[in-house]
């Protein structure tokens, strides 16, 4: 796999702010303080490796700081709100995830009017020329659920669950909906399945239930690490490992280590370290040089993890980057 490169607790908001650490010393006529907003907080293990990426990218730079924030839960009237205090505190630049334009744009928009530079990260490629950001760093959602879907029909799956914690969340919906096509003109079927992640028991048993109300589901296809892993234990226990193929977006250990061992087909990689990473690094450039990607859009994935590369990436997930 290739490897691409404070506001007070308010509202129920997580706030983490990170200290710039030199790497090497830089002369700082200005110091660019990067508010970065995202729906995920950074004690979830997908955005902490997110929040691991604006840290260290922070760090190498003297002339930046940053400070990471998210609401406690997915919701998007905190996290709008979130976006409408950054701006009025008046950072030189903000980076956003925008899993839902339709509840975000208008505090996105207010910050472009009021001069402050924003880039997107992670979701919202669909909109980010629209919405006038000067980049948008991560993957397109549609397209990653589509390849996920030939994949699924590639090793023989003709009806299939996508699992989905966030039903709302523009991205993981387009994930379902790519999916679904896939399959479709595969000559297969999907359909969702809407769990609630903070109760991986619940999880479990609606999973079960439904593997038990069709026996023709021969695949689960789940949105995230917090999502697979529940599932993965679930069909561990039944004994349908090799029965009902499995797979996922995103990493973590145990997610790699069941790849590995043959109990998940692969993950679909979308890089978010360098996510939160090129965020700060492409908005520091743009402050202090007017710098621009050569697109609007820099994809930092789909990539597909699976048997044959887990191995190697392990190393990279258990230390927080992958």
């Amino acid at each position: 796999m290739k490897k691409f490169f404070s506001l007070a607790l308010v509202l129920g908001i997580v706030v983490v702010t990170f200290a710039a650490i030199p790497a090497a010393a830089q002369d700082c006529a200005t110091t660019y303080r990067i508010v970065v907003v995202t729906h995920g907080q950074a004690s979830d293990p997908f955005w902490s490796v997110v929040s691991n990426g604006v840290a260290d990218a922070d760090a190498e730079y003297d002339c930046v700081t940053t400070e990471y924030q998210a609401p406690e839960t997915f919701d998007m009237v905190a996290m709008s709100q979130l976006i409408d205090a950054a701006v009025a505190s008046n950072p030189d630049g903000l980076i956003v995830s925008n899993p839902d334009p339709s509840a975000l744009e208008e505090s996105i928009k207010a910050a472009i009017a009021a001069g402050i530079p924003v880039i997107s990260i992670n979701s919202g490629s669909d909109v980010a020329a629209e919405l006038g950001v000067i980049a948008h760093v991560g993957q397109t959602e549609y397209e990653a659920g589509f390849g996920g879907g030939q994949r699924f029909a590639a090793a023989g799956v003709t009806n299939a669950l996508c699992v989905n914690q966030e039903v709302g969340n523009v991205a993981l919906d387009l994930r379902c909906q790519g999916f679904a096509d896939a399959m479709g003109e595969a000559g297969g079927t999907s359909k969702v399945l809407e769990v609630d992640l903070n109760d991986p028991t619940d999880t479990q048993n609606r999973v079960i239930a439904a593997l038990g109300a069709d026996e023709s589901i021969n695949g689960v296809f789940t949105l995230g690490p917090t999502g697979a892993v529940p599932v993965l234990e679930a069909l561990r226990d039944e004994g349908l490992i090799g029965v009902v193929a499995l797979a996922t977006f995103d990493l973590s250990p145990e997610v790699l280590s069941a790849i590995q061992a043959g109990d998940m087909l692969f993950a679909i990689d979308q890089q978010q370290y360098t996510q939160g990473y090129l965020g700060v690094v492409y908005m520091y450039l743009y402050l202090s040089n007017l710098n621009t990607p050569g697109s609007i859009v820099v994809q930092t994935g789909p990539g597909f993890v699976t048997a044959d590369t887990a191995g190697a990436v392990i190393e990279y997930s258990a230390r927080g980057t992958r």
